[in-house]
């Protein structure tokens, strides 16, 4: 898969269309078909780029690119529209949008701007920190940084790649032999106790949010849970 895209439009024949070439090009897509729906999911998922639909049945795409610029100010953005008025061009590329393509538009052509904007956001910014979403909180890997908008907690080293591995695979239940094999190199008993305490850490630095929680699989291991 070459990278993760957050589609936002709501014409069901357009989207279909859309994010069938998108994923035959080995894009994985995000689809929302709505701002409200768009707007939950950029609290908790990391994207590549963004796709956004100007005309929304609700919260429009430009609601939409003003909320998650406050998450992340480097991922590119592309508007589509159906409408070509210079203002809302002008408004969309002043809330920090890359580009803006009006309805119809060429896949190919839209393929080509992906494909140069996800080309040039690794070169100017090679070094970015990995951050994830996690409902209320916000997990800086390469900073071991984990902060709500009311405090901040630093982490250890171990303690940010255990995380991380659990964010990356949220909603699934792992092993104990692949965390300790991901995040510690190798499965040993007493590298398990020692996951057990690491995760017992983890449990007390998301407790505030009660939509997150760690679940012990009995015989088999965990799973990072987000209701």
């Amino acid at each position: 898969m070459k990278a993760h895209l957050l589609y936002v439009e709501d014409d069901k024949s357009l989207s279909f269309v859309t994010r069938d070439n998108l994923e035959h090009q080995g894009y994985r897509i995000t689809h929302c078909i709505n701002g409200s729906e768009a707007l939950e999911v950029i609290k908790r998922e990391q994207f590549d780029l963004c796709i956004f639909d100007v005309m929304l049945p609700d919260v429009d795409g430009f609601t939409v690119a003003k909320e998650f610029r406050k998450f992340d100010t480097e991922v590119p953005i592309i508007f589509l529209t159906a409408k070509s008025l210079k203002e809302d061009r002008i408004h969309g590329l002043k809330l920090g949008a890359d580009d803006y393509m009006t309805k119809p538009f060429s896949i190919e052509e839209l393929i080509l701007k992906i494909e140069v904007f996800l080309r040039r956001s690794k070169i100017t910014n090679p070094k970015s920190p990995i951050r994830f979403r996690l409902g209320k909180y916000l997990f800086d890997h390469a900073n071991l940084n984990l902060s709500t908008p009311e405090e901040e907690k630093q982490l250890t080293q171990k303690e940010a790649d255990l995380l991380r591995f659990l964010i990356e695979n949220k909603n699934k239940v792992l092993k104990r032999s692949a965390i300790l094999e991901s995040v510690w190199g190798e499965d040993d008993y007493f590298l398990g106790r020692s996951l057990d305490v690491f995760i017992s850490r983890l449990r007390k630095y998301l407790q505030k949010d009660e939509h997150i929680r760690i679940e012990n699989i009995h015989g088999v291991g965990f799973r990072l849970q987000e209701d």
